[in-house]
């Protein structure tokens, strides 16, 4: 019961109050030691940016752990309110929706900024119905990132689960690219993403099924672009009935996606949030899933 309450207190405080302040929040610490590291490392050759991108995931990741075995140490209130805190710091419900309502506009120019702010891509060239694609990936895929997968290592292995996630995904967003600069550095940490997020993925695919039954299984059958993050979007292809694209790396099948698509979008969001939350309610309640002391 002490690890329930803590995981809805935690949810509490994301619905109601969103995310900590910027300078306050372990996930911009991740952040900002990746990147405080990463300048300093002159690129050499492939072995030694391999090894040099390795140990500054393992320092990013160490801390991480580090500040999540905190709270057991401390007195009992001020324990659980770190517990909860850093919990909250793990997953983002309320914000990822407030950053995807922001593309809903008539406004062209509007829209474009508002989907630069939550997609890797160059949206300057992108028209109408290619950024409302962007705008519903982006929501699938950190459905996925951001509430299903932090929770989930919550649910299994307590805080240090929870945190441990959050940076290494915070690593691959950082380093995790294929270009000059981190094909090498950011290997190892694209590739642990990667294994932590395979089963969060396909996790994410079975809670579609209950919206959009056997179609959500077809178009996960189409979902061989990527390992992981075309999974989730293939979902919510399916269950929108609209396609969505990124240009020569994946498409999945359906009608051009327009402003009420992204509204559609984010109640089906809300679906899926809803029965997960429920569901790791309910096991942590029960005592199903054996999930260690935050």
């Amino acid at each position: 019961m002490e690890v329930l309450t803590v995981f809805l207190l935690a949810l509490l405080w994301d619905l109601l109050l969103g995310e900590p302040p910027a300078l306050a929040h372990p996930v911009v610490w991740f952040g900002k030691m990746a990147g405080f590291l990463d300048k300093r490392w002159k690129r050499k050759s492939p072995l030694p940016d391999f090894i040099a991108g390795t140990l500054v995931a393992l320092i990013v990741v160490i801390f991480a752990l580090a500040l999540s075995l905190i709270p057991p140490y401390l007195p009992s209130p001020l324990g659980y309110a770190l517990a909860v805190y850093l919990l909250k710091s793990s997953f983002a419900i309320r914000s990822l929706h407030e950053h995807v309502v922001r593309t809903i506009t008539g406004d062209i120019g509007e829209k474009r900024k508002a989907v630069s702010m939550i997609v890797s891509r160059d949206t300057r060239a992108l028209n109408e119905a290619h950024l409302n694609s962007a705008a519903i990936e982006s929501l699938a895929e950190n459905l996925n990132d951001s509430v299903i997968a932090p929770l989930l290592y919550f649910l299994l292995f307590g805080l240090p689960g929870a945190l441990l996630y959050r940076a290494v995904n915070t690593l691959d967003a950082m380093l995790g690219y294929r270009n000059e600069r981190y094909e090498y550095f950011g290997k190892f940490s694209a590739r642990l993403d990667d294994l932590l997020n395979f089963i969060p993925a396909r996790l994410t695919v079975l809670l579609y099924i209950l919206l959009g039954g056997r179609r959500v299984l077809k178009y996960y059958r189409l979902a061989r672009f990527k390992l992981n993050s075309d999974k989730p979007m293939a979902a919510m292809s399916a269950v929108l009935g609209v396609w969505l694209e990124k240009p020569g790396v994946y498409r999945f099948p359906g009608r051009e996606p327009g402003n009420e698509d992204i509204v559609r979008a984010l109640r089906v969001y809300w679906l899926v949030v809803s029965e997960w939350v429920i569901t790791i309610a309910l096991l942590l309640a029960t005592g199903v899933v054996p999930c260690l002391s935050p």
